[in-house]
């Protein structure tokens, strides 16, 4: 669990308080005795006792009354409005489920139907007070008055305290147990040899281990507090620590079908070194009809293509006709115009201006190249070459 609300000093002063107040002192002296010992943090301590009164079954009659006055006290010496538990009071004042002797000890601490303020109930211990009260002396206001004084004057906006979510209550009520009716009857003390009933605990146990884990933390997921940035300071040295900025580089091969177009693949490897047979040329271009991407994992580069050209100038038409719309057919052409001219490359460029439309530059620069090099065999001739 979080910081504990009480240390253990504290936890010990606040159940020695409870247990004497069922004994003949008065309330005010068990007031003054806890207000004397200046040790104590007396709003965590009161606070706690606020805990502890919200259920009705944990403190004893006694014990509820002190509790309240401890409550009233601690702020007496200020208006009312600065009282913390002032709300809680009131609320508790208007609760019509509680013992009527209860709201009337809490209305004569709120000055209400004590018309000279006087505080000699509380030269009562809260045995006698609660044992001599008489509910015909004592006039009930209605709840809406006593809020209206009290909280709407004073406080506009509804009451929402801080801490409401500091811990999860381990007490709940009986059901079965009809209101004022005795809820730890005879009955369920432990008898000898007989097993342990429900609600036969040690209450002082289960009050002690109750106030030793209450809380100021709560159960209120607490809000991300990122450290400031460091204060700069002149002329200090800076520690860069750069980012690295690391992309993701997609494998466009991944997963991909690597037996595809294997045969085809062979084929072409074969058409570089030589002539391929007939039925194997066929092959080839049945392939590439029925699967033009097959071009692109054939194995074929632009510096393999003037090799094609020689040995299967039929394959290399099919293949650049596929190609053509490729971003590597510029390469392709540019490879093609620079190789030396012979009657295999001429066929292929022949046979592609007949499939496709090749660019203007391309056959400028082979018409070009082949006047060029039809004039240097001229030139050798006559030189005897």
């Amino acid at each position: 669990m979080g910081k504990k609300l009480l240390n253990l000093e504290e936890q010990c002063n606040i159940l020695n308080l409870l247990k004497s107040s069922s004994e003949q002192k008065s309330i005010e002296e068990t007031a003054t005795e806890f207000f004397s010992n200046s040790k104590l943090r007396h709003f965590n301590v009161s606070y706690s006792l606020s805990l502890l009164l919200q259920d009705k079954m944990m403190l004893s009659s006694t014990e509820r009354l002190v509790a309240f006055a401890i409550l009233n006290q601690s702020y007496s010496s200020q208006e009312s409005t600065a009282n913390p538990f002032i709300s809680f009071l009131v609320n508790a004042a208007c609760d019509d489920g509680a013992e009527k002797y209860e709201r009337a000890f809490i209305f004569l601490l709120l000055g209400i139907g004590n018309s000279n303020s006087s505080k000699e109930f509380l030269k009562q211990s809260a045995s006698d007070y609660i044992k001599n009260f008489d509910p015909s002396s004592q006039a009930f206001p209605q709840g809406e008055q006593l809020q209206q004084q009290y909280l709407e004057k004073h406080h506009p906006e509804p009451y929402a305290c801080l801490l409401k979510n500091t811990s999860v209550k381990n007490v709940l009520a009986d059901p079965d147990v009809p209101h004022g009716c005795d809820a730890n009857p005879a009955e369920l003390d432990l008898q000898p040899g007989a097993k342990s009933k429900l609600g036969s605990g040690d209450r002082d146990e289960a009050l002690s281990g109750l106030i030793a884990n209450f809380s100021l933390e709560g159960l209120i997921p607490h809000w991300i507090r990122p450290l400031p940035p460091r204060f700069p300071v002149d002329e200090e040295l800076v520690w860069l620590n750069p980012d690295n900025n690391h992309e993701l580089q997609w494998d466009q091969g991944m997963c991909a079908d690597t037996s595809r177009g294997a045969a085809v693949k062979d084929l072409i490897a074969e058409a570089l070194k030589g002539s391929l047979a007939p039925n194997q040329q066929q092959q080839v271009l049945v392939e590439l009809v029925n699967d033009p991407k097959l071009v692109y994992h054939c194995g074929l580069t632009p510096r393999k293509l003037p090799e094609l050209v020689e040995n299967n100038p039929l394959i290399a038409v099919e293949v650049l006709t596929k190609l053509i719309n490729s971003p590597e057919i510029a390469e392709y052409f540019t490879v093609l115009v620079n190789m030396d001219m012979s009657l295999h490359s001429m066929e292929v460029v022949n046979r592609l201006t007949t499939v496709v439309e090749l660019p203007k530059e391309f056959v400028r620069m082979y018409i070009t190249n082949c006047i060029s090099s039809c004039e240097n065999i001229k030139l050798n001739k006559k030189r005897g070459f």
